[in-house]
């Protein structure tokens, strides 16, 4: 039996999607002085609407200006759009990325203890732990602290304020980022969550400053505005948080106004979302394309929103195939990086499997990074208007994405310096 990809959804919010496919989340480093979007973030998105995918979700935007996933980030806060040339770049953003009739949702987020070191700021989460990854890596992030209990209530009042703030702008939506070992992430497993308090201890209570971050976000918004929320299926780490306890939170959140779960998995310990198997191998060219897509079908059975899932997608007959197993969503990432107008391809029969550069390094934080540098290379040569690179190199891809992130550290830590003084 086939299922139709492009056959349209209906949310529980009253929000219509014109077809299963979805932009997944990339980050695209590509923040203005100021962090703030431009001409880069107006092209790119652009092109993904022109390219018919039924739901574009942005790059993570940070809640907190002195918490960023990296030094090119977007930060929308309470006041950003105060200022009228910040304002009107958001609704610009926003416009490009509705302008082909798909809902442009925006994923909002914060990195906890995954700050980089170079950034020089304070890496907080919900207790005091390391991230630990192989060789050089391993000094890559931050030392961080615990939270105390008013800044956990602050950072839940962010996120409903950057939700806020995105509805204001004209975006039709958010995402609350809960995966990928980011802050909500590290509430929610009991490897980073090493609390006494109510935010901690058993999963109910490492669940609550997700459920309440859903709450807060739902009661700033309109109820005809999207919301969801991208969830682990599971770290792959042992003793960390596994199917048993994203299939209890899923549950959890059927009770709240959510229009969809994102799945997802790993983190920057664990290489499970860029391809890997749960012991860093290289998957094998024999194994499913999509990575998550048994944990996926497995939650879905007893779902009450639809479930999207993400990881891997190159192929039509792999999105088909996802739909035909129970999943309501079909997130692509790195293949829309390669060919922005994938969607409308696939729609006439064309570009039915797309080739994505991908190394096998033996390290596997270096391996994770450049590949992610190779994405970068392709979404920096379309946001300047050059199309997709036909030819690129590991290596030099990698070199020159930490060569820009250095730069923009340097212009994140005036701007932050100033807005200290201001």
């Amino acid at each position: 039996m086939t299922f139709d990809i492009f056959s349209p959804l209906t949310l529980q919010s009253g929000a219509v999607l014109p077809n299963r496919l979805c932009k997944a989340a990339m980050e695209e480093n590509m923040a203005e002085a100021g962090q703030i979007p431009g001409e880069a973030l107006f092209t790119l998105y652009s092109e993904w609407a022109k390219g018919g995918a039924g739901l574009i979700l942005t790059g993570n935007v940070m809640v907190d200006p002195k918490a960023l996933t990296g030094p090119g980030g977007v930060v929308l806060e309470l006041g950003s759009l105060a200022d009228d040339d910040n304002r009107m770049r958001f609704e610009r953003w926003a416009k490009s990325g509705k302008s082909g009739g798909g809902k442009l949702v925006m994923q909002i987020s914060h990195p906890g203890r995954q700050v980089y070191a170079t950034m020089g700021t304070e890496g907080v989460s919900a207790s005091v732990t390391k991230v630990t990854m192989e060789g050089p890596g391993d000094k890559m992030f931050a030392p961080s602290r615990a939270m105390t209990s008013d800044e956990i209530l602050g950072t839940i009042k962010r996120f409903a304020d950057t939700a806020h703030m995105a509805e204001r702008a004209g975006f039709d939506g958010v995402e609350i980022h809960a995966a990928h070992g980011y802050l909500v992430a590290q509430f929610l497993s009991p490897l980073t969550n090493l609390r006494e308090d109510k935010w901690g201890g058993s999963l109910e209570n490492r669940a609550r400053f997700l459920l309440e971050i859903v709450r807060a976000v739902r009661a700033r918004v309109e109820p005809g505005f999207i919301v969801g929320v991208k969830l682990n299926s599971a770290d792959f780490q042992k003793g960390g948080f596994d199917i048993g306890d994203a299939r209890q939170v899923v549950d959890w959140l059927g009770g709240e106004a959510i229009d969809f779960v994102e799945l997802s998995g790993g983190n920057y310990e664990s290489a499970a979302m860029m391809g890997m198997a749960a012991d860093g191998r290289a998957q094998s060219t024999q194994a499913r394309e999509m990575f998550f897509l048994d944990f996926a079908k497995d939650i879905a059975k007893a779902a009450t929103m639809p479930i999207m899932v993400t990881g891997g997608v190159t192929r039509r007959e792999t999105a088909e195939t996802a739909l035909a197993e129970g999943v309501d969503i079909v997130g692509i990432a790195r293949a829309l990086a390669y060919n922005p107008n994938l969607p409308n391809d696939w729609r006439v029969g064309k570009n039915l499997h797309t080739s994505i550069a991908t190394v096998m390094w033996k390290n596997t934080g270096l391996r994770s990074l450049a590949n992610m540098a190779l994405a970068k290379e392709q979404l920096s040569h379309v946001s300047q208007g050059r199309g997709v690179k036909t030819k690129q190199k590991a290596i030099w891809a990698l070199i020159k994405q930490q060569l820009k992130q250095k730069r923009q550290t340097t212009r994140y830590k005036a701007w932050l310096a100033q807005s200290k003084d201001d």
